[in-house]
């Protein structure tokens, strides 16, 4: 090629070579044994420019080379660079990668867990411990050039989302930015922001896969496409495959309905043969079924996604029981291998506990489960054993699709319905794309396979829309909390906290969607000024007289309403008074006519239920009609009031369910009351009638010069549009007062409370909010009130652990029914103590209007786990702590880990002298991690 240049074009490509060779990029893109893809090379070439980046792109695509490039500058520049990742355990993968890279001895780790050479010029971290430096002033942040934000579209997490935001919004300007996130498809309103607070950022997307992903439905034997190409003329374009949309019409079809009905019988023998028939070719397959059809495809290892623990354990059972075997005598000698060397220090008795042998024959045969509940050790060797190709079918919850590097060949979701901790809802396009980013392993495979299992009722048009819609939005759940106030007003006054909180991304996105809402404002005051002239009337002020007749048709409907409430509850107190035995005649409805009082129903107000105060509208009686028909009547069958015609007895052999029982009882009350024509309601007078004010309006109305215009109409109908669009102008204009700075005035609203309890003084913090500023968590005031109160003094390290647990532990699924089990004594009383401080907190939240609802506030601690932490800082064994807290290991360990955590920030912050609570605190940490708390290096 070059002998076809000239020898300007060869002398003008040698100097763009020598430029290229003479960057960073250059040494670095050799370090890689593939080439660099174009959105990897942009981003990289921004940085060098000494740009930020913000690199949106798919689960799988590389994107941390971007990451890794920063990490190359900082070492090469003499700079330090922070990587920070979402989950301990992500952090864990990075900084061994990073370790191998570039050696051990220029890399670091810091976590709740661990800290491993801190001072490296590359330290990874999770990015709690970053804010946390840059609120305490670390010195570690001296010299530092790069900070990577992996996983950024974490900022959207209700829970921890405003971690992300406070590190952005605070790190130092000469710091560079490098965020790296999935797709979005707000990507360039992020980088805007970006751009406003941390100065030039360059955004760069990229929606292309580096390995095609298939999307298929497995039903009955058979894999189906879901979608296929059609040709169209215009280069092709995807349809969804006519076979499933065909599959979908037969079910709805051939399903049995249990109204069709011939003579009593069932549907007809030749009917359900039919339909047994279409159902042999459309059936969910099981578990082991899939992961043999997708073996036999050549498309393992697999990834099943499950959306329950209890259902990954039972799927790796369910493929025991079939007799699957997906490893060699090879692979299984590998795998006992390293699961003995992985797994030596766990004690012998803690081995069976934690069902070793079961978990162990499943890895021996290549199938694995990997969920939450699972001890972190188990969980890492399962990761280790996937990505080494010894585990090929991964049964997992959603958690997995969060950042671990474990790709496969193919995904599997059963369903495409999950429980968000509240209810059963569809998994939305962004999970979707999220879980279906693990298919497809770059420079392994060509092609990845997500494959969804036929179910009931499935719309695969519904399945495409989902895998068709490659993006979803990030949006800010950026909170001001105590500690954050705290924190800042200490460093930076309460004026510029302010400003600073303004600079919130979650501000940025109320203030734009305030632009629409202003231009919409606008353009309704241009309306307006068009309405009026089409009211305006030549015999005098027609804006007056219109408001003298919406003055009357406001005050007629008062009225009206008035009459209406008035006669509600006049029907309300006559169906109170109603006795069983009552022979009534039910006005209005579907069962109007003659019935019987079989039940005068609950009365109105609250009833102790089944789970708790039930409120009810009012009384419901329960009736037997004229007709035979048992029914409970609500409120609304009576919109006059009721009174009994006469009585009857009902005889205690009575049964609503029996059709006898019923006939019978409805012919004695046709007998005795048939006859007796109820009394019509009169209609009173109208309030309207003598009200005075409607009088005086009627009278001011005729006086008006505008009445008499024979254009009155015409002009009021251009009034009545003019009023109307007013009253939207008004509802608009108070939805931009509501958006404009809510950040800020929720950061008022904590500093009042703040002043309140004397944490901050001015633009000062006092000791007690000294010592608030290193509480972090959910519960950072409460925990700052229990120390200022003396609440934990005296404590043991046991009783301690338990209490501290209160703070961090939230149950899965909250059981109000039934009362924790807590230690007792002092720990006891300590804990009624923090629910009573919670209280009162509680109360003062209230009183200046700061809403648990929207993510601010101290939610009630939860007791629930303070007993099996007890025991075990007691010195008790997991065989005995587990059964008591019945609970998982994983879950277990978690916990604990947590309750360390705030353990360490509770010695932090605890009073130096003439308290026990600083000593203590340590030793309770000491006790608590023991045994597989402490050999688990994830948490």
């Amino acid at each position: 090629m070059t002998e076809d240049l000239s020898p300007a074009e060869r002398y003008a490509a040698s100097r763009i070579r020598a430029a290229e060779e003479a960057t960073a990029l250059h040494p670095f893109r050799a370090m890689y044994d593939f080439e660099l893809d174009p959105f990897q090379i942009e981003a990289c070439k921004a940085l060098e420019a000494g740009k930020g980046v913000l690199v949106a792109a798919p689960t799988g695509s590389g994107k941390t080379i971007v990451g890794e490039f920063a990490v190359h500058l900082a070492l090469a520049q003499g700079g330090k660079c922070f990587y920070t990742t979402p989950i301990k355990a992500l952090s864990n993968q990075k900084y061994q990668d990073l370790a191998r890279r570039y050696g051990a001895d220029k890399v670091g780790l810091l976590t709740g867990d661990n800290s491993v050479n801190s001072d490296a010029p590359v330290v990874v971290m999770t990015t709690e411990v970053l804010r946390n430096m840059l609120y305490a002033g670390s010195q570690s942040l001296l010299g530092l050039a790069y900070v990577v934000m992996d996983e950024v579209h974490y900022l959207s997490d209700r829970f921890r989302g405003a971690v992300w935001e406070e590190v952005i919004i605070h790190l130092p300007e000469s710091v560079t930015l490098v965020s790296l996130s999935a797709t979005v498809s707000n990507a360039e309103e992020f980088g805007d922001w970006l751009d406003t607070v941390r100065g030039d950022t360059e955004v760069i997307v990229s929606e292309h896969r580096p390995v095609p992903l298939w999307q298929h439905v497995l039903a009955g034997r058979k894999m189906y496409d879901l979608f296929e190409e059609s040709d169209d003329g215009r280069g092709g374009r995807r349809e969804v495959n006519p076979d499933l949309l065909k599959m979908a019409r037969m079910e709805n079809q051939t399903t049995y309905n249990p109204r069709d009905r011939r003579r009593g019988k069932m549907v007809r023998e030749a009917d359900r043969e039919r339909e047994r028939r279409s159902r042999t070719r459309i059936w969910t397959p099981s578990r082991a079924e899939v992961i043999e059809r997708l073996d036999s495809e050549g498309l393992l290892p697999a990834i099943t996604f499950i959306f329950s623990r209890a259902g990954c354990e039972a799927a790796v059972q369910q493929c025991l029981y079939a007799g699957l075997r997906l490893n060699d005598d090879d692979a299984r000698q590998q795998v006992r291998e390293i699961v003995e060397e992985r797994t030596a220090s766990i004690p012998g008795e803690d081995l069976h506990v934690l069902g070793y042998y079961e978990w162990l024959e499943g890895l021996e045969r290549g199938i694995a489960a990997h969920h939450a509940g699972m001890l972190p050790t188990f969980k890492e060797v399962v990761e280790e054993l996937f990505v080494r190709g010894l585990v090929k079918a991964v049964f997992a919850t959603e958690t997995l699709a969060l950042g671990i590097n474990m790709p496969a060949r193919s995904v599997v979701l059963e369903k495409l319905v999950k429980w968000n901790g509240e209810q059963h809802a569809d998994i939305t396009p962004g999970e979707y794309t999220q879980l279906t980013g693990r298919a497809g392993r770059r420079g392994i495979d060509v092609e990845g396979h997500a494959a969804v299992l036929w179910q009931r009722g499935m719309d695969p048009s519904a399945l495409a829309g989902l895998a068709g819609t490659r993006t979803y939005p990030l949006r800010s759940s950026f909170k001001p909390s105590y500690n954050m106030a705290v924190n800042l007003v200490q460093q930076f006054g309460r004026h510029r906290s302010r400003e600073l909180l303004e600079t919130s991304f979650a501000q940025f996105q109320a203030d734009k969607s305030v632009v629409g809402i202003s231009k919409q404002v606008q353009k309704n005051e241009e309306g307006l000024e068009g309405y009026q002239q089409g009211m305006t009337c030549h015999l005098g002020n027609f804006e007056e007289y219109a408001a003298l007749r919406r003055d009357l048709k406001d005050r007629e409907t008062d009225l009206a309403k008035q009459g209406a409430n008035q006669r509600r509850v006049a029907a309300a107190d006559s169906l109170e008074k109603l006795r069983i035995g009552d022979v009534i005649h039910v006005p209005t409805g579907k069962f109007a006519g003659l019935a019987l009082v079989l039940d005068p129903g609950v009365p109105a107000g609250r009833t102790n239920g089944h789970r708790g105060f039930e409120h009810h509208d009012g009384p419901r009686p329960l009736v037997l009609t004229a007709e035979r028909q048992v029914k409970r009547l609500a409120q609304i069958d009576f919109p006059v009031p009721v009174e009994a015609l006469d009585r009857m007895r009902i005889p205690k052999s009575f049964n609503p369910r029996s059709p006898q029982s019923r006939r019978d009882l409805a012919s004695q009350l046709r007998s005795k009351a048939g006859h007796i024509v109820p009394d019509r309601q009169r209609k009173g007078r109208a309030a309207a009638a003598d009200d005075r004010e409607i009088a005086r309006l009627r009278t001011e109305i005729r006086a008006h010069p505008c009445h008499g215009c024979d254009e009155r109409e015409d002009h009021a109908r251009w009034a009545e549009r003019y009023y109307r669009l007013k009253r939207d102008t008004r509802q608009l204009e108070n939805r931009i007062e509501g958006r404009t700075n809510t950040i800020a005035r929720t950061f008022d609203r904590i500093y009042a409370l703040l002043t309140e309890l004397d944490y901050l003084r001015g633009d000062a913090a006092t000791e007690h909010g000294k010592r608030l500023a290193r509480l972090y968590g959910e519960l950072d005031l409460l925990a700052s009130e229990c120390l200022r109160d003396g609440v934990w003094e005296g404590l043991s390290p046991a009783e301690l652990a338990a209490c501290v647990s209160a703070l961090v532990y939230e149950a899965r699924q909250s059981d109000d029914a039934v009362a924790p089990k807590v230690p007792g004594g002092a720990a006891k009383a300590a804990l009624g103590e923090m629910v009573r401080i919670w209280g009162r907190l509680d109360a003062l939240e209230e009183d200046h209007k700061i809403n648990q609802a929207e993510g601010v506030g101290q939610r009630e601690p939860d007791l629930g786990f303070a007993w099996a932490v007890f025991m075990w800082a007691s010195g008790k064994g997991l065989d005995e702590v587990l059964r008591e807290a019945e609970m998982p290991a994983g879950d277990f360990v978690r916990w604990c880990k947590q309750v360390i955590d705030v353990l360490g920030q509770v010695a932090a912050a605890a009073p130096r002298e003439g308290s026990t609570v600083a000593k203590n605190a340590r030793r309770a940490v000491d006790a608590v991690l023991r045994g597989v708390v402490a050999y688990s290096s994830v948490g």
